[in-house]
């Protein structure tokens, strides 16, 4: 482990249902020097990203019970916490609409995980407060009534009720 590596201790959530994949991307993440926490499904995945306890997400979207798509869209509407795709739905339609959607990274699957490791320190220097790519840039939020649109979450709600809009 190199000494960039060593001093890395962020806590990293991973949501994939596929159980072996979490384990061997948990193992190397912590050679890497990060702490991991790894669940397998969506509903679970969303309460444990919103603890506040994560530096970032690691999100699969091909999922039985909720598509990582659903899973970030309800991540986006509570939190800015930084999320990179990790999926076997590597083309160019879902690489943009999940980027579109609010993700910070996609990385298709079959995947080199010193690339993972790399992506994921590139987005944590990118989520310091006052980090150079974060500096200067809006979230606008729009209310007309009782109407809100956060256009940095991407997300629309009325009154307190999250409304559910297509992606495309």
């Amino acid at each position: 482990m190199d000494t960039q590596a060593a001093q890395i201790s962020e806590h990293v959530l991973v949501i994939d249902d596929d159980v072996e994949l979490c384990s061997l991307v948990s193992r190397f993440l912590v050679r890497e020097g990060f702490q991991i926490d790894a669940v397998n499904g969506g509903a679970q995945g969303i309460e444990r990203a919103l603890s506040g306890d994560y530096a970032l997400v690691v999100l699969d979207v091909m999922m039985p019970e909720m598509s990582g798509f659903d899973v970030l869209r309800r991540i986006r509407a509570e939190s800015p916490l930084p999320v990179l795709m990790l999926t076997a739905r590597g083309d160019a339609l879902d690489r943009v609409l999940g980027l579109e959607m609010g993700a910070d990274d996609y990385l298709p699957k079959p995947f080199s995980p010193p690339e993972l490791a790399a992506r994921i320190r590139a987005i944590l220097r990118r989520a310091k407060p006052g980090a150079p790519a974060t500096q200067g840039s809006t979230n606008t939020t729009l209310a007309i009534g009782e109407i809100e649109l956060d256009s940095g979450a991407r997300v629309v709600r009325h009154g307190h009720q999250l409304i559910n809009l297509t992606t495309v």
